[in-house]
């Protein structure tokens, strides 16, 4: 909004096939772009601002809108759409044309931007913010990437805007040529430049060729326009290279303060945003920007999409959006800087010590003036009351036992600083059991080799030279705990006496056992009373190798190898097989071979069963039954049982015997009738 009247760069139609540039007004005429390649080419817009002419303007010149934005190159060939970033220019007292570019912009102007580095020659050809810190001479700040060899890069470039006006006012302008009939090419346009100049505000030169509004403009200068909308020259960037590059980041937004340090020196410090939800803090000093501090403004690594610096002198904030929430944030944590050396070694000038409040401060909220307050931008951290302890924050002392873990943890404030650790003043060298994850150092295994003081130290890089401090120390100290005595025999006598503990090491050795009792090691328990030691003493004291073993695995390691109750459970489990198999042998449930040793053993006369089937018992009488001659049967003898059959060989049945039946009634008497015979039936005929 400029004045109540509403300047946007957007696409028009619902499709979002159309990209104009618009301006809505209630006291001027509705104006628009032209609807063509050389005015817009697919154009990505990322900011628009104002920028006002001066007071008591020798030139008469008028207020600017500036639009930066992204589009699809016509100048360039290339094998792909190839991205430029541009600038374009519009005036606020522009009323369009009366016959040529009715209701369009008559003052539309656009131009490249550049921002190469010359030491990696690379050309970051996307802008994705910008911002203008009005000064007396303004100063355009732009984020760029490239999308070129996809390195991963970002850029922070600054362009004068006097060197933009160069540009628009005095530069050269680009035409169209067709090639061969079919192809058409952007060259330089050298031919006549009418007057008034083509794209030109209405300042003092035009109005003393009488042309007081865009609606006076003559159709030759206004068809100039309408053809040639882009500058030959392109806007370079101050100092022909770049603010700041940094690799491996997106940067997606860019606001700029000024701060008045204590040196009288006034710095630009930029805030640029990222697309993992960081802000990097940059401060420009002696020609060169370096990031002094890094700050997580979304845990969530959520892309930040929206970046305000408030108006407000004493207490400044930046506002950053995302697509789900908005989060506030100062300036500077002064506060958070604990000591005089960390204060100044962040380099920022925002902060300074102050001696009689001990503390780090926002100089924005004190006196510029205040002698009690120590600033340097260098990083010179000498003047300090408390440089002798070198920023340490905090010491840590512990006491462990050997063979256990320990963590020692290391918090600084810069994310810019590299950390390395010293052991009894001597760098420490990262080697199993010690291992370091990001800043902490982790031991395994203590020994009384790890005891000693270990200092958490942070280096960065200040204006070509590295400089140190360390931030944490910690103290490891090992607790010495008695160890179990052992004794291979038992003693009766107890004598009170302070004793001399010696470690004694012996190799195992292989030994072989004469009987069957284990010699059994008995643990003789020690009591500490007015640093005298009562202990069981044996001819010979020997202490276990192993320091980690505490009294109470040694008491479950010294067991008697008792085997009383498994030996219990084997009896009875002989006890009840014995049982189940004399039970199985009396009932006659083993296997026939089972019960033919059973009857050899007991001498038994009793014939083993045969094994028939149930279709079979009908003769299992007959097979089993002896015949006795008739002297001891009494001579009668004893009719066959009735099996209910009526082939069976009875001749008092009414049925006559035939002769094959007769032939074959010794073989029926030793086998089964069902098993080689078949099977006759009563009504069936003889043959």
């Amino acid at each position: 909004m400029v004045d109540g009247d509403l300047y946007s760069g957007t696409s028009f139609t619902f499709l979002g096939s159309e990209p104009i540039i618009c301006r809505n007004s209630q006291h001027l005429s509705y104006l628009r772009t032209e609807y063509a390649v050389p005015w817009l080419n697919e154009p990505r817009f990322v900011h628009a601002d104002v920028i006002r002419a001066p007071e008591n303007n020798p030139d008469g010149d008028d207020d600017k809108v500036y639009f930066f934005f992204t589009e699809v190159s016509v100048e360039y060939e290339f094998f792909n759409k190839l991205l430029i970033p541009r600038i374009a220019r519009v005036c606020k007292s522009d009323q369009g044309g009366l016959r040529t570019l009715q209701k369009k912009w008559t003052t539309f102007l656009k131009a490249r931007m550049i921002c190469h580095s010359p030491e990696n020659n690379l050309i970051f050809n996307v802008v994705n913010d910008v911002f203008i810190l009005k000064l007396r001479e303004p100063v355009i700040y732009g984020v760029f990437t490239s999308h070129l060899n996809n390195v991963g890069m970002s850029a922070v470039c600054s362009y004068s805007l006097s060197t933009v006006e160069d540009v628009f006012t005095k530069g050269k302008y680009m035409q169209s040529a067709t090639v061969e009939q079919a192809h058409t090419k952007w060259v330089q346009f050298n031919g006549e430049i009418p007057k008034p100049r083509p794209g030109a505000c209405i300042n003092n030169e035009a109005k003393a060729m009488n042309y007081t509004s865009s609606l006076n403009l003559p159709d030759k200068t206004l068809q100039f326009v309408k053809d040639h909308p882009l500058m030959d020259d392109s806007v370079a960037p101050i100092g022909k290279r770049p603010k700041l590059v940094h690799q491996n980041v997106t940067y997606t937004q860019i606001v700029v303060d000024q701060v008045t340090a204590l040196d009288g020196n006034t710095y630009d410090v930029m805030f640029i945003s990222t697309d993992k939800g960081m802000l990097h803090k940059a401060v420009s000093h002696d020609m060169d920007m370096r990031i002094i501090e890094e700050i997580v403004l979304f845990p969530d690594h959520q892309a930040i999409q929206t970046l305000l610096l408030s108006d407000k002198q004493a207490k400044r904030y930046i506002y950053a959006g995302s697509s789900t929430e908005v989060v506030q944030t100062p300036v500077a944590f002064c506060e958070k800087l604990a000591s005089c050396a960390e204060c100044i070694l962040t380099r920022d000038p925002y902060c300074a010590w102050h001696k009689g409040k001990n503390s780090c401060v926002n100089i924005l909220a004190e006196s510029n003036t205040d002698r009690l307050l120590i600033q340097s931008l260098n990083g010179d951290s000498s003047h300090c009351p408390d440089s002798a302890d070198k920023g340490i924050r905090e010491s840590m002392r512990y006491k462990v036992k050997a063979g256990s873990t320990v963590e020692l943890k290391c918090s600084y404030k810069s994310n810019l600083a590299s950390v390395f650790w010293t052991f009894n003043d001597e760098t420490l060298k990262i080697n199993p059991p010690k291992y370091l994850l990001q800043s902490t150092l982790i031991i395994f295994n203590v020994t009384e080799w790890d005891a000693g003081t270990y200092r958490c130290c942070s280096q960065e890089a200040v204006k070509d030279k590295l400089i140190s401090q360390v931030v944490m120390k910690h103290d490891l100290e090992i607790e010495r705990t008695p160890l179990p005595l052992t004794s291979t025999t038992q003693s009766t006598t107890q004598r009170e006496e302070p004793i001399e503990i010696t470690r004694i090491y012996t190799a195992p050795k292989k030994t072989t056992k004469t009987s069957t009792t284990q010699a059994v090691t008995q643990l003789v328990d020690v009591t500490q009373l007015n640093n005298k030691v009562t202990p069981t003493i044996s001819t010979m004291e020997v202490f276990s190798s192993v320091a980690d073993v505490g009294v109470g695995k040694a008491l479950y390691l010294s067991n008697t190898n008792d085997c009383s109750l498994l030996i219990i459970l084997v009896i009875v489990f002989f006890f009840l097989f014995f049982l189940l198999l004399t039970y199985n042998c009396y009932k006659g449930f083993l296997p026939a071979t089972c019960l033919k040793y059973r009857d050899a053993l007991l001498h038994s006369k009793k014939k083993t069963p045969l094994n028939l089937k149930d279709c079979e018992q009908g003769v299992k009488e007959t097979l089993v039954e002896k015949v006795c001659p008739e002297n001891q049967c009494g001579g009668a003898q004893k009719a066959p049982h009735d099996t209910g059959y009526e082939t069976e060989p009875d001749c008092g049945n009414g049925n006559i015997t035939h002769k094959e039946d007769e032939t074959t009634t010794e073989t029926e008497k030793d086998q089964p009738f069902d098993v080689k015979c078949e099977i006759k039936y009563a009504d069936s005929d003889g043959d």
